[in-house]
């Protein structure tokens, strides 16, 4: 994977979050103009597989809700906001991973759904309607939306913690709100279609190697939140250095970021990125390049390598 990435990492999307409102925004001007036409943009595998390939892209611009515009842009604020702070402490590149891991696995579990379909004898069902009619009214279970609830939960094993105010007066923690979101999700996905379950399933899939992937969950300490919420400390912003650290000249003599394993700092590198690893005792920082391929040390060891094939 550290090959993988070292190889496409400049290919990330930056503020890929600001691009996916914009695309929300694309499919609610379809929306209020004419509705008929997202008919034709769902993820739709029968329909894909007779050759309306556009498909497997289109169904992206159809926007989670459209009952209230207040609505609307609460959510679409909310979700920028959740997802550029994921964007800021993961990098995009791991942002970048999570979001399009989650499209391919919603594209993929259609598919599936669709095999599954004709193996578990829906196809007498197909037979009265139509089988472009039966896929077209249940791939509208193939959206956005529960991609967005686990960017939701992704937030809220990231930031635990995190005070939101519920009904904008109730406060209560992230992670409360997450185990809600899961529950939620299971108790759909008891009664729900073959397809939605299939949609959920890829959105558990999701989350499930994201926490792989980070080897649990990722926390940070609240000096690297606070440098992510517009501290001008000059601390972490939890991976990222901010503007004033970059700008540190060379030889200044000030260093804010070290990485542990390599010693490099962002003095050698202004774009190098920096993160601050929760299950290291003692602080330990680490640049992008050994974030995930060191042994977490406990207080008073000397942070190093893993050895090659070996877990972290």
């Amino acid at each position: 994977m550290n090959d993988f990435e070292r190889k496409f990492k400049k290919y990330a999307v930056r503020d890929l979050s600001l691009k996916l409102i914009i695309l929300y925004l694309i499919g609610y001007v379809i929306y209020y103009v004419n509705p008929q036409i997202l008919y034709y943009m769902t993820l739709n595998p029968y329909a894909i597989v007779h050759g309306q390939i556009w498909r497997l892209v289109s169904w992206i611009l159809i926007p989670p809700s459209a009952s209230n515009i207040f609505f609307i842009a609460i959510m679409m604020f909310f979700y920028y906001s959740i997802g550029t702070s994921l964007e800021r402490i993961w990098g995009t590149w791991q942002y970048n991973v999570f979001i399009f891991t989650g499209i391919l696995l919603t594209i993929l579990s259609a598919f599936l759904w669709m095999g599954f379909s004709y193996l578990t004898g829906a196809s007498g069902v197909m037979a009265q309607v139509g089988a472009s009619s039966y896929f077209d009214y249940y791939s509208m279970a193939f959206s956005t939306y529960y991609i967005n609830m686990g960017i939701f939960f992704a937030y809220a094993l990231t930031f635990p913690d995190a005070m939101v105010l519920m009904f904008f007066i109730i406060p209560i923690k992230v992670k409360w709100l997450g185990l809600l979101d899961v529950a939620y999700l299971l108790y759909e996905f008891i009664g729900a279609s073959s397809a939605t379950r299939f949609a959920i399933a890829a959105t558990f899939l999701n989350i499930g190697l994201l926490y792989l992937r980070f080897k649990g969950p990722v926390r940070f300490q609240g000096r690297q939140l606070a440098g992510l919420f517009g501290s001008r400390t000059g601390q972490g912003t939890g991976g990222r250095t901010n503007a004033a650290s970059r700008r540190q000249p060379v030889g200044s003599g000030k260093v804010v970021h070290r990485c542990a394993i390599c010693g490099r700092t962002q003095a050698d590198n202004p774009d190098l990125e920096f993160r601050y690893c929760s299950k290291c005792e003692g602080g330990q920082e680490y640049c992008q390049d050994h974030l995930f391929t060191h042994v977490h040390v406990k207080a008073g060891e000397r942070p190093h390598m893993q050895a090659p094939g070996g877990g972290n």
